[in-house]
């Protein structure tokens, strides 16, 4: 999946970037932005967007307000994670296991970033992606910063839930709001960029929930493929043994973990359709086994456990609420 740094085709929000552009032409840019919407619906992607108009790189109109050209120098040095001017925290990646928090180490390093000077831009800026992922030290680590804000520094805080945040960081920073994209908006989005029929671009925007990041990712064939067969899976008559082997087979080798994540991504968001589509009786049983599902993929890295006899153990557990489901007689 694309990175929201090296995405430069998608425009997340137009009235968002017009209300950024129209701040900065007019010398009154706050000094820390709070960027909010669901997972998934550009939010990231637009910090980048506004972080490259920012360290000057060369603008590209053709692709929105805030475009910019991929082969910039500026877009370049951003790409490779090297710009002198630009600092990002998020959740650290040690021995291919993701932190569950940004640290207050790293939140510490927020102070003395901005306590120099721009060194090749005018600006220094700093994206936190996301803040909901700051423990409560690094918070407060962070708040320090917004109470005292840097003459030539820009924040963009990423989150998904605002209202995790301590007020006293939300109060200090002005707010951006990205709402969910259209089935038929995602619909052209994937049609566009991934170059799909009209039935698959239909298909993949109703499952993706409103992310146009989501809708991106789905677009791959083998990721239709996955999600087609879970839907089955959940929905559809008996559980074929030999389609499973066959599936889990592909979980070995050096892609079969990324493999295994798509499929198990794709079940547990076939069970939750399923919880919200069933009546109150049956959507409990099903949202149960959403919340077992879930964290299954890592607990799965985590313990390292055979993928193979998780996803058997999965669908072992999908089987046992439709016959569940089956015996009460009523539609699923």
């Amino acid at each position: 999946m694309t990175h929201p740094r090296d995405r430069f085709d998608l425009q997340p929000s137009a009235t968002a970037e017009a209300a950024f552009e129209d701040a900065r032409a007019r010398g009154r840019l706050h000094h820390a932005w709070l960027l909010c919407g669901p997972e998934g619906v550009g939010k990231a992607t637009f910090a980048y967007r506004a972080t490259r108009r920012l360290l000057g790189a060369a603008p590209d109109p053709s692709r929105g307000l805030l475009g910019a050209r991929p082969d910039d120098p500026v877009s370049r040095l951003i790409s490779a994670q090297s710009h002198p001017d630009l600092l990002v925290l998020e959740r650290l990646v040690e021995n291919g296991k993701t932190k569950k928090s940004i640290s207050v180490d790293q939140a510490r390093d927020l102070p003395e970033f901005f306590s120099k000077s721009p060194s090749q831009a005018q600006a220094r800026v700093a994206i936190i992606d996301a803040a909901d992922d700051m423990n409560i030290n690094a918070a407060n680590a962070l708040l320090k910063v917004l109470e005292e804000p840097p003459e030539h520094g820009v924040l963009f805080l990423v989150t998904h839930a605002p209202g995790r945040l301590l007020a006293t960081i939300r109060s200090r920073c002005r707010r951006l709001s990205f709402p969910i994209w259209t089935e038929a908006a995602l619909a052209d989005l994937v049609a566009d960029r991934e170059g799909l029929d009209a039935d698959d671009a239909a298909y993949t925007a109703a499952m993706a929930g409103g992310s146009p990041g989501a809708a991106l990712a789905l677009a791959s064939g083998s990721t239709l493929e996955a999600d087609r067969l879970a839907r089955a899976w959940v929905a559809g008559p008996a559980i074929d043994r030999a389609e499973q082997l066959s599936v889990a087979d592909g979980f070995r080798g050096a892609e079969g973990q990324a493999r295994f994540e798509m499929v198990m991504d794709r079940l547990v968001a076939a069970v939750k359709s399923q919880a919200l589509a069933a009546p109150a009786g049956q959507g409990a049983r099903w949202s149960e086994l959403w919340s077992r599902l879930s964290e299954l993929s890592e607990r799965t890295a985590g313990l390292n456990l055979d993928r193979g006899d998780v996803l058997s153990g999965a669908l072992a557990e999908v089987s046992r609420i439709r016959r569940q489901v089956d015996m009460e007689g009523t539609p699923r």
